[in-house]
């Protein structure tokens, strides 16, 4: 495969060399209708090549897409893969088959259905809360109503909460395709004292009031910090084995969301999952950001498609956020500006892609 032809090819051991690079590299081939050669797969990572996950995330744009994936396999460091006419609408089901990130496959599917040709129903099986990860409160609490006030509307529900290292959790992710351009967000600044809400879910252990000392334990320390949270305790028994997460979101006046959460883990106490969250929340909100470290990076790509200059401030400069900026860089030919934490993106001001149809950024001269 290695002479294989593409409109585009990407090293996936530049940047972050992560399964970042593979599933956004993947959805934004999709959406401009170039082919794309992907090699040195997670090259970074400890195991290089395709996890079920990725390789799970990378067969629903190609189903959802019509298009052809030559090496997608589990282990695989190089694939091709060839968009489709169209994206089309429908419903869809998945599973990882391991407690592989459900929320990561959805990200990876949020820019491609949102320019689909209908509604996009889309069931994913899998992990929900674990490391390394977005979990499912911040991506239904955080980045969905971003992308509404960009003009995106999708909803995310979940039906079983899912965790390491069984999986078995299942969201359903609901997306109304954009008509024209989505919307440019404007996020140069937060606007006064934000409330603090959350979110402490337990499976299978409400004998152990975990749910409850995560939250306690996580407002101990936000008081010392002179905020407090309001949590929704949760003690769920749908879950098909024992499993934790506390989430905890800052909501200003004009509309900044800031989230941190956590997941429960093997010798991880409840009040060490309170501490971590309450600790990484008031970190992002002590510089100044408008946008928190997770939500910094999974912006990028639809700041990149939509029609105008969108502004945040980050927390910190990660390798994600430098990855996403590269491949937006590549396939779309938008100008970004990184001056210090202060991001701007004049997106591409993309609109749906018809069948037979290509956006490549060489043809006008870009």
């Amino acid at each position: 495969m290695a002479n294989a032809s593409a409109d585009i090819v990407i090293d996936g051991g530049e940047k972050s060399g992560s399964g970042t690079i593979v599933r956004m590299a993947v959805a934004l081939a999709a959406l401009t209708g170039r082919s794309l050669r992907l090699y040195n797969i997670r090259a970074r990572r400890a195991k290089p090549g395709l996890a079920h996950q990725h390789l799970t995330a990378i067969e629903a744009v190609r189903e959802v897409c019509g298009g052809t994936l030559d090496g997608a396999m589990v282990g695989s460091r190089e694939i091709v893969f060839r968009p489709g006419p169209d994206v089309r609408g429908g419903s869809y089901r998945w599973a990882i088959g391991t407690a592989g990130s459900t929320t990561m496959l959805a990200l990876c599917l949020l820019p491609v259905t949102a320019y689909a040709s209908g509604p996009c129903v889309c069931r994913v099986e899998g992990g929900l809360f674990q490391d390394f990860a977005p979990s499912f409160f911040h991506f239904q609490r955080v980045l969905l109503p971003a992308l509404r006030r960009m003009g995106l509307s999708a909803e995310a529900t979940m039906h079983r909460p899912g965790y390491v290292p069984r999986g078995g959790g299942v969201i359903e992710v609901r997306v109304e395709p954009v008509r024209a351009a989505l919307r440019p967000l404007a996020l140069a600044e937060r606007r006064g004292r934000p409330r603090l809400r959350g979110v402490a879910l337990a499976s299978r252990l409400a004998e152990r009031r975990v749910a409850e000392r995560m939250a306690a334990r996580c407002n101990d320390v936000l008081r010392g910090q002179g905020y407090a949270a309001e949590f929704d305790i949760v003690n769920d028994t749908s879950s098909p084995q024992p499993g934790a997460a506390l989430a905890l979101f800052a909501e200003y006046e004009n509309g900044c969301v800031l989230g941190a959460d956590q997941a429960g883990a093997p010798g991880r106490a409840s009040e060490a999952i309170g501490e971590h969250v309450a600790r990484a929340l008031l970190e992002d909100i002590g510089t100044g950001a408008t946008v928190d470290r997770h939500l910094a990076d999974q912006l990028i790509v639809f700041a990149a498609l939509a029609d105008g200059v969108s502004e945040f401030v980050l927390p910190a400069v990660t390798d994600h956020v430098e990855s996403n900026l590269w491949l937006v860089e590549r396939f779309l030919g938008v100008r970004t500006e990184l001056l210090g934490q202060r991001l701007r993106v004049t997106g591409a001001g993309y609109v749906r892609r018809q069948a037979h149809e290509s956006l490549d950024p060489r043809a006008d001269g870009s």
